[in-house]
């Protein structure tokens, strides 16, 4: 009669232990999510600091570009001023199409392009664009970490028990999708 108790022990025991580690593991990997966003978030930043010293160096040079440096601060606002980190995210995309034409503009400036404080920002502003395409990864990554562990069995049955939702990819923006044009 004893061996029925240690079993039934044993059986609550493994159940107790099984809603534990999902809730936890849910925890982790929501908690992985938050902080991959968060630190897209301080690259965004880093990058909308550097602007205004990017602009400063080609307005010296390109005065009469001022289209894409109005283009440029329009969209390091946007980035700054954004509500959530996706609208950030959104307004990053638009301040990096505008900082590539700043750069191609550049080449018509031998001068600019030697500058060492244009090339200095140039390699910064690189680096951290290296940095937030990781953090996009590690995101995506985390993202698919969470899908997995929610569509897997049992998985799936704590998920939903535990009322958690499902996060988003972040995507490529379909203008960067898009084949520039060459003219030859």
């Amino acid at each position: 009669m004893i061996w029925w108790l240690w079993l039934i022990i044993v059986i609550v025991a493994l159940i107790v232990i099984m809603f534990i580690y999902y809730y936890n593991r849910f925890v982790v990997l929501d908690n992985r999510i938050d902080n991959s966003l968060a630190q897209i978030d301080v690259q965004l930043k880093k990058r909308a600091d550097l602007v205004p010293a990017l602009v400063k160096v080609v307005q010296g040079y390109a005065k009469h570009e001022k289209q894409i440096m109005t283009e440029v601060t329009r969209a390091r606002t946007l980035l700054v001023s954004g509500k959530s980190i996706p609208d950030r995210i959104k307004a990053g995309d638009k301040l990096q199409a505008a900082l590539g034409r700043i750069f191609a503009i550049a080449e018509n400036y031998p001068q600019l392009k030697a500058n060492e404080n244009f090339l200095q920002l140039q390699q910064e502003l690189s680096a951290i664009e290296d940095k937030v395409a990781y953090a996009r990864q590690f995101y995506n990554d985390s993202v698919l970490y969470l899908e997995n562990a929610s569509q897997q069995f049992p998985g799936v049955i704590f998920f939903k028990l535990y009322g958690r939702q499902s996060k988003e990819y972040l995507k490529i923006p379909q203008s960067s999708k898009e084949m520039p044009e060459i003219d030859l």
